[in-house]
């Protein structure tokens, strides 16, 4: 099992979402965050005065799939997350040792 970590442009969480559950990759936390890269944010004129907004909006998708699911999971969202511009984002993935359906029980694949 895996657990894939997805920064992404807010605008494009539809997508991704759409595209996961129509290949049957279910079960997400979705997370707003702000943060940073090679995009090192931009400058904003408010009342007259200027600031830098150094931490940008993102979006943060965890997921975690049996491997049978990883290569199609990672392939959707490269594809719709991919704007071809700066700040489209990151993928991070992780091996999970051990998943627990705390209603149930059950574990690793079948909890997933």
């Amino acid at each position: 099992m895996y657990k894939v970590e997805a920064i992404i442009k807010p605008f494009k969480l539809e997508d991704v979402k759409e595209k996961l559950v129509a290949e049957g990759i279910e079960g997400m936390t979705v997370v707003e965050v702000k943060g940073y890269g090679r995009q090192q944010g931009h400058s904003e004129l408010y009342r007259g005065a200027e600031y830098i907004v150094d931490f940008l909006p993102k979006i943060k998708i965890e997921i975690v799939v049996s491997e049978p699911f990883l290569e199609k999971t990672l392939e959707i969202i490269k594809t719709e997350a991919r704007t071809g511009k700066i700040g489209d984002g990151k993928i991070f993935v992780t091996k999970v040792e051990r998943v627990i359906r705390i209603r149930t029980g059950e574990e690793n694949e079948e909890a997933l």
